[in-house]
């Protein structure tokens, strides 16, 4: 039998943390789920959103990919696993909130600096998803060509998030939803290093951090 990766955790929730939280998961199958917010970040292995947001199971419906990207709307007949969780969460789950959460040391946000270095069949689909980019690169490299004292990669990330907040809103019932009221968007920006969450505030056109 092949080793079982994590087999001690996984002993420890079912024991511990399982049985501390066996009324709740009950309920969540009772019940169904019914989460707060949508929240998009990225597949690092470093960002946990559960952690993060103290939150618990059921307050979240999460999407994590590299870079939290979020493609914009494109309705043909390809596979989107994105756009199809983005829909499931905005128009059958009925979130009333949807977080775009960047990070520090974003390792796809520093790949779109380094493109040379992606090259072969193995990274066929990574170097196609950095396509997803293009304009947040552009747009850096000319805010970067009047400050080149700035930190060209915590801009990049900080951009990153603002043009996942602008392709949400070219799906129409994101749309429709925002423009209601029904639904917020909201972007953060992570620093794995200090443990602090910059929020977007719009009215400012900055990130800052409210706690």
């Amino acid at each position: 039998m092949k080793k079982i990766p994590f087999l001690e955790g996984i002993k420890e929730f079912k024991n511990l943390h399982f049985r501390e939280n066996e009324i709740l998961f009950k309920e969540l199958v009772d019940k169904g789920q019914n989460p707060k917010a949508l929240f998009i970040g990225c597949s690092d292995s470093r960002i946990i959103p559960t952690l993060i947001t103290n939150s618990k199971p059921g307050d979240l419906f999460v999407i994590r990919n590299i870079g939290n990207m979020v493609p914009p709307f494109k309705p043909d007949n390809d596979f989107h696993g994105t756009a199809a969780a983005i829909e499931y969460a905005v128009s059958i789950l009925n979130v009333e909130d949807i977080i775009v959460c960047g990070h520090s040391n974003c390792g796809m946000c520093r790949a779109l600096y380094e493109e040379d270095k992606i090259q072969g069949i193995e990274l066929i689909h990574v170097k196609n998803w950095l396509r997803l980019g293009k304009d947040v690169k552009e747009t850096v490299l000319k805010i970067y060509k009047n400050n080149p004292d700035i930190n060209i990669y915590e801009l990049t990330e900080k951009i990153n998030i603002l043009y996942q907040l602008k392709n949400l809103l070219t799906y129409p019932k994101i749309k429709e939803k925002v423009e209601s009221g029904e639904l917020r968007l909201h972007g953060w920006y992570y620093k794995i290093e200090t443990g602090e969450i910059e929020f977007y505030n719009s009215d400012t056109n900055s990130f800052e951090l409210v706690l």
